[in-house]
């Protein structure tokens, strides 16, 4: 009852919550900004740092490993140190890393500045989301949690254009260097506006799980990324190899720890939940497959500026939304199976579309497939994650963005290291079979990638047709929080 009291404490009015949420959107808008600004730069890591685009996608796989690897702690370290503490320290972190990529020399380096910033942007999500829940009055936790969309709408917008602008016009450094002032200032308004949130107990930390997991998903995504030299050089036999010993690792001491496990894994017993978290996954794989490719083809092969490429993001970014709000509201109505099998249908139709874009073609050729790529993904994505909630076992529902937030972020750094290796392998195909390098073999090997990606969000389709709706086990505001928290993990 003294917990629950000091809870209660600690939960605000709509006006005391204006400048603490003034302060934690501004730390997520500065994280998610930079997650999409990087995609847009990678052409010009190529030839400043005269490395393959092999070796450059770490920029992004390595950040969304580090993420990955440290989300699950993020409740368990808020725990034990306090949410205020650890979110200031994650926000310390990401604008200390963005410092040490901007002044970067060489690829290693900003690949390894960058897994520091994702060291610090993993945790930034999951604590924003939880304080905000924590310090919301219960009757209006609903719609101040949605404010927390901002970020999450228009930082994925204004990243590829803004990165684009500085690339062209001023220098790659400044995408990093632009986090700087935003850190300091963010840093300013948690220390002086976020309340000390009461810490909870919590078992102990799952060191083996710590250990395990990253490995297991580097060792994969480096394996995977190894492929397009072929699939049985050493490096790629060692990594996959690595991997997946240590993922039979991981699995077995997350299914047997008696304590509290770094993901909980039991939640896969339910059906309904594995069939949901791998459309998840199917759609996540597609989404930022698209995300990564297109401005690498845009500059690359149709000749475009980085910046121009980086408008192109809008009609996604606007359409997706748009399309958010209606996806939430027709859940209640109709659940996620209509929704999720219309979503498909376009996201396949979208990437199928870009497919068929020859480097000849106007950017305008762009605008309405990813116009329908954002609208699959408005329609789909938020009650997708709702429906993960619902479908999840009652004791577990609490350990469950922890485990789609993490799993993200490793499908993402799949989604770069294999789509990578595709290209690289469907460039060196055409090649053999005649093609010039450049631009036919390797707008052949965009094509041939842009249309796997179609036939998987087909498969999502297939999958998203056998779900059905879930017996509701928690409540809504449970479930709208825990949905929202897992989108952005």
């Amino acid at each position: 009852m003294a917990a629950q009291a000091s809870e209660q404490s600690f939960v605000l009015s709509t006006r005391q919550l204006i400048g603490p949420l003034i302060a934690i959107i501004v730390g997520m808008f500065m994280v998610i900004l930079d997650t999409t600004a990087v995609n847009v730069a990678l052409p010009v890591f190529v030839d400043d740092f005269h490395r393959s685009l092999t070796v450059v996608q770490w920029t992004i796989t390595g950040y969304a490993l580090a993420q990955a690897a440290v989300i699950p702690l993020a409740g368990w370290m808020s725990d034990q140190f306090g949410a205020k503490r650890i979110f200031v320290i994650s926000l310390v972190l990401f604008t200390l890393g963005s410092v040490l990529c901007a002044v970067a020399t060489t690829a290693e380096q900003l690949i390894l500045f960058r897994v520091l910033q994702g060291l610090g942007g993993g945790m930034v999500m999951p604590i924003a989301f939880a304080m905000t829940f924590r310090m919301s009055p219960p009757e209006k936790a609903g719609s101040i949690m949605g404010m927390m969309g901002i970020p999450i709408l228009l930082a994925p917008a204004l990243g590829p254009m803004l990165a684009g602008y500085l690339v062209d016009y001023v220098s790659w450094h400044w995408i990093f260097y632009i986090n700087v002032p935003v850190g300091i200032i963010g840093l300013v308004l948690c220390v002086w506006q976020l309340p000390n949130l009461p810490k909870n107990a919590s078992s102990g930390l799952d060191k083996w799980g710590i250990v395990l997991g990253p490995l297991a998903f580097a060792g994969l995504s480096y394996g995977i990324s190894e492929g397009g030299a072929g699939w049985t050089s050493d490096k790629t036999i060692i990594g996959l190899a690595i991997g997946a010993v240590a993922l039979g690792a991981f699995i077995a001491v997350e299914l047997t720890r008696k304590g509290q496990p770094l993901l909980e894994l039991r939640v896969f017993r339910s059906m309904l939940f594995t069939r949901g978290i791998i459309i998840q996954w199917v759609l996540q794989f597609a989404m930022f497959g698209v995300i990564f490719l297109i401005p690498y083809f845009m500059q690359r092969i149709m000749g475009m500026s980085a910046f121009h490429s980086g408008m192109w993001s809008l009609p996604q970014a606007l359409a997706a939304a748009l399309f958010m709000p209606f996806g939430g509201r027709l859940y209640d109505r109709i659940g996620a199976r209509p929704l999720v099998i219309v979503g498909m249908i376009l996201v396949a139709t979208g990437a199928y579309l870009v497919s068929r874009i020859t480097p000849d073609q106007s950017a305008w050729a762009f605008f309405l497939p990813r116009a329908l790529l954002g609208m699959g993904m408005g329609l789909s994505f938020l009650p997708l994650n709702t429906f993960l909630i619902q479908s999840a076992p009652a004791n577990l529902v609490s350990r469950v963005t922890s485990l789609t937030s993490a799993t993200q972020q490793v499908v993402t750094s799949f989604a770069v290291a294999g789509l990578t290796t595709i290209i690289v392998s469907r460039t060196n195909h055409h090649v053999a079979e005649g093609l010039k390098p450049m631009p036919d073999a390797i707008a052949k090997a965009f094509h041939d990638t842009y249309l796997m990606l179609a036939g998987l969000a087909v498969v999502g389709l297939l999958l998203g047709l056998t779900i059905r709706k879930p017996k509701t086990s928690t409540s809504t505001t449970e479930q709208e929080f825990a949905a929202k928290e897992s989108m952005m993990g």
